[in-house]
């Protein structure tokens, strides 16, 4: 799996928030909301497109990681929590 850096801004799909991405942004940080646009981070190969919902959050050591599922294609991916995810939408993840 090979790693593209890009520093994107975007609007949130789901919540319609501007956010400021710093090369390492792949989901919302205030619905953690995401989008299905790339095969390996940051390539943007994906044709799917489909909105990422954020179904589960769990710890692995020091880190926590959502998993976000494709409303489209289905598809699950793991994504590291950022500093910036809001606190209430990620407790609102544990089961």
């Amino acid at each position: 799996m090979t790693f593209t850096r890009r520093v994107e801004n975007f609007k949130c799909r789901h919540c319609g928030k501007s956010v400021k991405g710093n090369g390492f942004t792949n989901h919302c940080p205030y619905c953690l909301w995401s989008r299905h646009v790339d095969i390996d981070p940051g390539d943007r190969m994906e044709v799917c497109r489909g909105m990422m919902e954020p179904i589960d959050v769990e710890a692995d050591g020091k880190e926590y990681y959502i998993t976000h599922k494709c409303s489209f294609c289905g598809a699950k991916k793991r994504n590291k929590t950022a500093q910036a995810d809001d606190i209430n939408a990620i407790s609102s993840l544990i089961r």
